[in-house]
Parts: structure tokens; sequence; C-alpha cells
């Protein structure tokens, strides 16, 4: 295939200069993150990855630079883009490049053509095994292979352009491996599958226990509140939060919020998530009844225009309102343009007025992104441990069964999960009971009973 890779170039970052500050960042986040540094060593030593091209499509901060720090010990020839727009950390990013030697495409606030330039020089890359944030990458790499070229962005279609149909076919065909790490990507790599247009075998490593049971729950619980008080500096006690979703990130964000002594209220379209929230103690509505009540408003739901115009028009004059799902469509934002009478960009960084008709100001955080990654630093690097351990080890793990996998998505396998929160309950100084003979004899019996 006659294509200049991203391997040629050194990427594309802000700014060199940031290079020493993001290299103090990437050590203070690998001192949290002791299973994750104990697989790199193994890593260096086995070189698992060798010979494996990666092209990752992430979230570029400081635990991202140490997951990559990993595969790169593994032996792989990794690059890196940008999975969201405002979550790049930009020194992070110039220290991957000058003091790692990872190409990194990445620029925090980089406009819509950049981005896809950017997921471009990743699949220039030509991968054997992907790692994607959102499915942006994969989705990418379906329909060039479907020669479903007007579905891409301009940036990526005039690329794959260039490309014949089986060089098209082929950059599909060469991936062995590809691993998920949301909840939306997930969802979006299965719809693939049932649609039959997968042609690769996808790890949903969001599905690993290690991953949403803690990850989604306490990282972006934790991380969406820093988010919302670093954008806006407001009080949360007292406020009326309203959540929408009570997924594992909406049940982490409501408890954090009532932990901080907001009023929460719950909107869901799932009747046992809907119950379960009940039953935590949450009162649940829908978003036309929670719209006039709420201070502020916070969607993770993974779907798109959750908070719509009419949704709008009823809140209360200062309502701040943001979203902590993966991709900016869970608020209807063209609705609101429409809607408002003027809009003040940049009243405070990351937040934006719109002043409706009726007079009353709405305030909109991080553009509608990610909130806990475009105004906080993401989630703390102790939970992304896990994460991006689980990440790591089903890399290893798919590299090492690919004869055997389907082009489907598969489940991280049990003994990689347990072995992960094994390895994190030894770093914290934590020991485990054990089964006595008898105990395990009853477990396996049917024969014994009261």
């Amino acid at each position: 295939m006659a294509i200049v890779t991203a391997k040629a170039h050194k990427g594309d970052v802000k700014d060199f200069s940031l290079a020493a500050v993001g290299r103090q960042r990437i050590e203070w986040a690998e001192r949290d993150m002791p299973v994750l540094r104990a697989i790199r060593e193994r890593f260096a030593t086995e070189k698992p990855l060798a010979g494996m091209r990666m092209s990752a499509c992430l979230h570029v901060t400081a635990e991202t630079a140490n997951l990559a720090r990993t595969l790169k010990a593994g032996g792989a020839d990794l690059v890196l883009c940008a999975s969201n727009p405002l979550s790049t950390q930009d020194d992070v990013a110039a220290s991957m490049v000058q003091d790692y030697g990872i190409p990194v495409f990445a620029i925090k606030g980089e406009d819509e053509h950049s981005y896809y330039r950017h997921i471009t020089a990743a699949l220039q890359h030509l991968p054997n095994v992907t790692m994607d944030d959102g499915a942006d990458l994969v989705s990418a790499m379906i329909f060039i292979a479907l020669d479903r070229l007007d579905d891409l962005h301009a940036e990526v279609r005039a690329w794959a352009s260039k490309l014949g149909p089986a060089d098209r076919k082929a950059l599909v065909a060469n991936v062995v491996a590809s691993m998920e790490e949301t909840t939306t990507g997930v969802i979006r790599l299965r719809a693939m599958e049932k649609d039959g247009v997968l042609k690769l075998p996808v790890i949903a490593v969001n599905d690993a226990q290690t991953k949403h049971f803690f990850d989604n729950r306490y990282g972006t619980g934790q991380s969406t509140i820093d988010g919302i008080i670093r954008a806006t500096d407001t009080l949360l006690a007292g406020r009326q939060m309203i959540v929408c979703g009570y997924g594992w990130c909406g049940k982490g964000v409501a408890l954090r919020a009532r932990g901080m002594g907001s009023h929460v209220i719950i909107t869901e379209v799932d009747p046992i998530r809907a119950l379960e929230a009940v039953m935590d103690g949450f009162q649940v509505k829908t978003i036309a009844e929670a719209a006039p009540l709420g201070d502020i408003f916070v969607t993770v739901t993974g779907d798109i225009h959750v908070i719509r115009g009419e949704h709008f028009v009823a809140m209360k004059d200062g309502a701040m309102i943001c979203n902590s799902g993966h991709f900016n469509v869970e608020l209807a934002l063209d609705e609101l343009g429409q809607l408002a009478a003027s809009v003040n960009t940049g009243v405070r960084e990351f937040v934006d007025e719109y002043v409706l008709k009726n007079g009353h100001r709405l305030y909109v955080l991080g553009e509608g992104r990610l909130i806990n990654l475009a105004a906080a630093h993401g989630h703390p690097a102790s939970v992304m441990d896990m994460s991006f351990a689980a990440q790591a080890l089903a890399t290893e793990w798919s590299v090492r069964h690919t004869s055997k996998l389907e082009h489907k998505v598969h489940q991280v396998p049990k003994a990689v999960d347990e072995f992960v929160a094994s390895l994190k309950l030894q770093t914290m100084g934590i020991s485990l009971d054990k089964l006595t003979t008898e105990q395990q004899k009853y477990l396996q019996s049917w024969e014994m009973g009261t």
C-alpha cells in the first residue's frame, strides 16, 4: 500500500516547550498506577506485542500516557490521536513525543477538521491493533472498507479516496483485534455487529468489571463533580442537581453530588434503573418535570438529545447544563442556539451563556463535551490503573488468540478481570480469605442441604 504512514512524523502537538511539565504529570500519575507499572515491567521483558502496529484513539491524559508507555514496552509500534477535541492535556502530549518517542496527534481545543486530520494520521499507520474511546477510529475504518466514503468526514474521505478497493478492505482485514473503552463505543460496535458490518474482532474492555464498576462509577462520579466546580466555582450544597441517566456513570455522579449536599433528581427511561434509583433514595422524574426545578443538569446516558428545546425554555434563570457522556450530542445545542436571543461565549473559561428570549440565562459548560475532561483532568490515576491494566492485558490476550477470535464484540476474559482486581488489592495491602476444602466441596455439591 503506497501510503505515507504516521511513523514518518513525530506527531502534531501544541507546544514542545510544555514537555517538562507534561513529564512531571505523567510521573505523578504513575505513582498511583502500581498495577499498570507491574504489567509494564513484565511487558518490557516478554515483548508480547512485538511486531504489532497499533493506533489508539483515546483521551490524551497523563494516565493514558502510562498506558501508552506500557504498550510500547510490550513491543508495539504505537501512534496516538485524541478521542475528544477538549480532553487533550497539551503538556502530556508534548512529553509523550519528546520524552517517550510516541507519535501523538492531539491538541486541546482543536477544531473539527484538525480532529479528523489526526484520526486520518492514526489510520495511515495501517494498524494491526486498534484501541478506541468511542469507536471513532473503527467506524472510520468500517466506512472505508464498505466504500461508504460519503459517510466520512472530509479530512478522512480525502485520504481514503486515494486508496484502491483492495487497500480499503485491507485496512480492516489487517486488524487482528480492537479494544473499546467506553459504553458509547460498545453500543456503536454492537450495532455494527447486528448489521453485519463489523469485520474485525472487538474486545469490550468497557464491560470488564474492573472497568465499569470502578472507572464509570467512582472515576466519572468524582471527575464530573470536579469539572463542574472548576468550570463554575459554584457551591453544590443545597443545589438541585438533575442527573439524566442512572447507569454506572449516573450512579457515580448522583452519589458524589449527594455527598456534596446537593438534592438529586434522576431521570431515566429504563424501569429497572429508575426503581434502583428510588430504592437508593433519589427522586425520579421525567426530564420535563425536572426541567423547571434544576440548578445544575448533567447528562450521562450515551444517547442523543436528552435535553431538548422544550426543556431549555422551561429552565430557571441561571441554570447550568453539562454533559459527561462520551459524545457532545446529549444536549440539543443547535435547538438552544435557535432559542437564544444572544450567546456570550467564554463568560468564564469553559462556560458559554445563552440568553433566552424570556430573559433567562442558561450556562452551558465545556461546549457540551465531557465536562470532566474539558474543565478538569478526568479520572484519578488510581481508578484508571485498573481500566488501563485491563486494556493492556486484553490487548495481550487478543494478540495471542487472533486465530480464534470471530468478527464480533467479545467480553474481557474473567481471568484477566480477576487478575487485575487481585493485583490491585495486593498493592493496597489487602488480603482475601480462601475457601477451605470443606467449603469448596459444599459449593460444588447438590447433595448437601439443610
